[in-house]
């Protein structure tokens, strides 16, 4: 039930996702009209549609609606006591639009707007579908609107994206390949400071003041991990059924983590060099695999070519030894204030993290660095074998920005997926003029708290709002993640917290086979963080980004769950409906059970799930054409005939899923 501003008011519906209420579902190209239809109750004299479009900037900084348009609606009557108000729009340009119906009761103004549920990381309220009724604000700003995105009709993912797992590695924490190479305490520096060296492998990674012993400095304790590794376990990754690599940052940089960038097109010596990454890219390539490497270009290290706070590249930087330095060839890559006399106010870090110097990205030279020129840092590895990119940080980078360097890298590489680091609703990277895909934390959210029992039907509105606002397209590529190296693993999340806790620790890892039986039979690109695959936990930064347990490290592997790993990615390669096949709204949803259809022509297949501690036993309705069809478990062989009024019994095991395809 949607609520209304008082009893007496004449009940009104309008569910963005049922086809009587707006058509046509979802996103549409440029140029399409919709139609909208308002039910009420006698009672309305008079029901208008507002449409506007959002200015959003920054990382949901700015957040502005303007109108364009207001279109009065026309009364039908619907029977049953019940109109209908309708009318149409036609969306003429790419945009994120957002829209409401006003309407007047007895001589007063009440809205029609969106519901008011939360969506993670998102500011805006409202997973769309059904609304709500409620009294005029005073402030447009209190408005929850209902979001159109209107989207090019050139927009093109690369094909393969839908086929994609993706194994997600921190190169720096996976394997040490060549121990020749790694950083030495004493002779490497972090900035102006020393390094340090985990001779034991299987260390947690060091905190400052945690009581770790380790030094007071974030982020300069290593443990070897290089491209040397990665490509030994090329094979380890193929058996696993993953078939894109995407590695966090591996160019020159400071830190462990190397988002401080200190030279594009140079590979940390620590992780080898330009060659080991061309060998990483033939390699895989022999084996089916493709690379997709991460950058960021909102900022670079303070450690750097092109910043030298510290004096450790030659001087030629725009804030050399801690100088600004107004004949540097890079002096316009970022912005100065010369009134400030602390070097610490001279430069803007990017969330006033001074080790990350903010790139000032609407200089000419350094988009001709970036992106334009023949040998420009994107083009640089898209030629020495990258598959395509995943952009640190994206929704700080201004749109035209992101404009030009798409249409740079795909007149490149046509076929080069582009994926966005954003953590909110992603819809305004997706109108065909900037990126592909995006990692995708509001599902990872959605899933980690379905799987740790949260009640399904409320936490399914979060997938529902991305299928309704992203273009198919889009939303068929989605990177969906469950463990990054920003978040707690998946397996913290479920309770497994490294403390010997036996009970909770096989507890954890259900709830993980539950979360990844859906990850793999859902539409998108399914990731895997690193050693999530082996039962590594591990909570926050930096403990999320532990080394995996390799056995001649002295690690532990959990090979039960490494198998089932394997067999859930075997599952989603053995039938193609599971990476192409379409998706509408569940078929069947309560507080623990989500049971979706999916078809790719004349394929069908049913994936349900079940969140609760107890296995369950339903009927479900099936789309008509499955009526009289024969359906067999995917996972047990059992047949299952569906009835010919389309129903069919169908049991859930406890804390997991049951998939059933026809032949």
């Amino acid at each position: 039930m949607f609520h209304t501003a008082a009893a007496t008011l004449p009940t009104l519906r309008f569910d963005s996702r049922q086809l009587a209420d707006k058509t046509p579902f979802g996103a549409v190209t440029a140029g399409s009209e919709v139609t909208f239809s308002l039910s009420a109750q006698a009672g309305v004299s008079q029901a208008s549609l507002v449409v506007e479009i959002r200015r959003l900037e920054g990382n949901q900084d700015l957040l502005e609606y303007r109108e364009v348009a207001r279109i009065p609606l026309q009364k039908s009557n619907a029977g049953k006591g019940r109109d209908r108000w309708v009318g149409s729009y036609r969306f003429p340009d790419k945009a994120i639009y957002g829209y409401y119906f006003e309407v007047e009761i007895a001589g007063k103004s009440y809205l029609f707007q969106n519901n008011a549920d939360e969506v993670y990381w998102t500011r805006e309220k409202g997973s769309m579908g059904l609304g709500q009724v409620t009294a005029k604000p005073t402030s447009p700003t209190a408005i929850r609107r209902y979001r159109q995105t209107v989207y090019s009709a050139d927009f093109k993912v690369p094909a393969w994206a839908r086929d994609a797992v993706f194994y997600y590695i921190f190169p720096e924490r996976f394997r040490n390949g060549d121990k020749s190479n790694d950083p030495k305490p004493g002779l490497s520096r972090y900035h102006d400071k020393g390094v340090e060296l985990h001779k034991n492998w299987l260390d947690k990674p060091w905190k400052p003041g945690s009581g770790d012993g380790s030094d007071a400095v974030y982020n300069n304790d290593f443990f070897g991990g290089d491209l040397a590794g990665i490509i030994s376990k090329l094979d380890y990754i193929a058996e696993l059924g993953a078939n894109v690599i995407y590695m966090t940052p591996v160019f020159k940089a400071a830190s462990n983590h190397k988002y401080d960038t200190a030279d594009y097109k140079q590979i940390d010596p620590a992780f080898g060099s330009n060659a080991d990454f061309e060998r990483l890219s033939v390699e895989a390539a022999k084996r089916g695999i493709r690379l997709i490497p991460d950058a960021s270009l909102n900022h670079s290290g303070s450690d750097s070519v092109y910043f030298d706070r510290f004096n450790n590249h030659g001087g030629s930087g725009a804030f050399a030894g801690g100088k600004i330095n107004p004949t540097s060839p890079y002096a316009d890559w970022y912005h100065f204030d010369k009134t400030q006399t602390n070097p610490e106010k001279q430069y803007q870090g990017w969330v006033g993290v001074s080790d990350l110097p903010e790139l000032n990205k609407a200089s000419p030279s350094f988009r001709q660095f970036a992106f334009g020129a023949p040998d420009s840092v994107m083009k640089f590895w898209l030629d020495r074998g990258a598959s395509g990119w995943r952009m640190d940080v994206a929704p700080w980078v201004p749109d035209d920005f992101w404009r030009e360097w798409r249409q740079a890298i795909k007149t490149h590489k046509p076929d080069a997926l582009l994926i966005a680091e954003t953590w909110f609703d992603a819809s305004k990277f997706f109108l065909g003029d900037s990126f592909d895909s995006t990692m995708n934390y509001i599902f990872r959210d959605s899933l980690l708290n379905y799987a740790a029992g949260g009640a399904a039907d409320k936490i399914y509105a979060n997938i529902e709002l991305m299928r309704e606002a992203y273009p198919p397209q889009a939303f068929y590529a989605l990177m969906n993640l469950i463990s990054s190296h920003d978040k707690a693993r998946a397996l913290h999340h479920f309770g497994d917290l490294d403390d010997g806790d036996g009970k909770a620790k096989a507890l954890a890892k259900k709830r993980l086979k539950l979360a990844l039986f859906f990850q793999m039979t859902f539409p998108g690109a399914p990731t895997i963080y690193y050693g999530d695959e082996v039962g590594l936990t591990g909570g926050e930064d930096p403990y999320n980004r532990a080394a995996y347990p390799w056995a001649d490290e002295g690690g532990q592997a959990d090979a039960e769950l490494l198998a089932d790993f394997k067999a859930l990615t075997r599952l989603r390669s053995t039938y193609p409906v599971l990476r192409h096949g379409s998706i509408s709204a569940p078929i069947y949803l309560d507080a623990n059970l989500i049971v979706l259809a999916r078809q790719d022509g004349e394929t069908w297949a049913i994936t349900a799930t079940n969140n609760a501690s107890r296995a369950r036993s339903i009927k479900v309705k099936l789309p008509s054409a499955m009526k009289a069809r024969t359906l067999r478990n995917a996972l047990t062989g059992e047949q299952l005939a569906v009835d010919k009024n389309g129903q069919l019994q169908l049991s859930v095991p406890a804390l997991f899923g049951s998939l059933l395809v026809t032949p």
